[in-house]
């Protein structure tokens, strides 16, 4: 063989395997490396499934996951039919993730920003699927309270300071840690003072429970009551009432059959 012509072929040789000494490895996350806020564990599939039931994730939501690792909540939630957006500070894992959507079919309904997840606009959200540290999200729940009432919140093991779940469950099967999923529906605010026909109502409001005064004919007695997103009830003693909360009023009804309407009283 010509010289020239063995110096092709020994080069031709060598040029894919020096091309693929220099292409890059893929990305691939390690359980429990180092984030922004955070160190990245999965949440395992048992339990995505688990939380987008509990928050009953349908077509018509928006879901949100702050802190969307590899994007497996929000890939999950697409598959649901849902829009949904994964905000991550890690760029790599923010292109993992985008590659997962694609690969899923799901690049049109799932998609991922780097970013902030303090920093986040998660104004439009109806579900927020979350795996986040007990600091995180009494960080974060200021932002939570803030979403329009009737948006769930659901929470992978750890929970809000302070704000009680509205339901919880646990995986069993195929689930050997990080089984828990907790659901928040985040309540209209109600707390102040209403004016019903005949009477005055001062409510009181800790998230989703309600204490206060009822007084009509210069009677005062005492109120209790819940939220489940606009829903409210309210009791008071042998009397209770069922309704909502619509356009900045109460619409209630009363176990004796009557409607009543509240609107708030002005600030003094």
């Amino acid at each position: 063989m010509p010289r020239a012509w063995a110096f092709v072929v020994i080069v031709g040789l060598l040029l894919p395997a020096a091309a693929s000494a220099q292409r890059p490895e893929p990305f691939t996350p390690a359980v429990g490396q180092a984030g922004k806020d955070v160190v990245w564990v999965p949440t395992p599939e048992p339990l995505v499934e688990k939380m987008l039931d509990l928050a009953k994730v349908g077509r018509d939501d928006f879901v949100i996951d702050l802190g969307s690792g590899d994007g497996r909540n929000v890939i999950g939630a697409a598959k649901r039919g849902a829009r949904a957006l994964g905000v991550e500070y890690n760029p790599d894992m923010v292109e993992l993730s985008r590659r997962k959507a694609a690969e899923a079919g799901m690049a049109d309904r799932a998609r991922f920003e780097r970013g902030d997840m303090f920093q986040a606009d998660i104004s439009r959200a109806t579900v927020m699927a979350l795996f986040l540290l007990p600091s995180n999200l009494l960080q974060l729940r200021p932002k939570f309270l803030a979403l329009a009432p009737g948006s769930r919140i659901v929470s992978n093991t750890f929970l809000i300071a302070d704000w009680p779940p509205d339901a919880s469950v646990y995986v069993e099967e195929a689930c050997e840690m990080w089984c828990e999923a907790h659901l928040w529906i985040v309540p209209a605010q109600v707390g102040g003072r209403w004016r019903l026909p005949g009477g005055d109502l001062a409510l009181t409001q800790t998230f989703q429970k309600l204490t206060g005064t009822l007084t009509a004919g210069g009677v005062s007695a005492p109120v209790t009551g819940t939220l489940r997103g606009a829903d409210i009830e309210l009791s008071s003693g042998a009397a209770s009432w069922q309704g909502r909360v619509k356009n900045g009023a109460l619409e209630l009804r009363g176990s004796d059959g009557r409607r009543i309407k509240a609107t708030r009283r002005q600030q003094p």
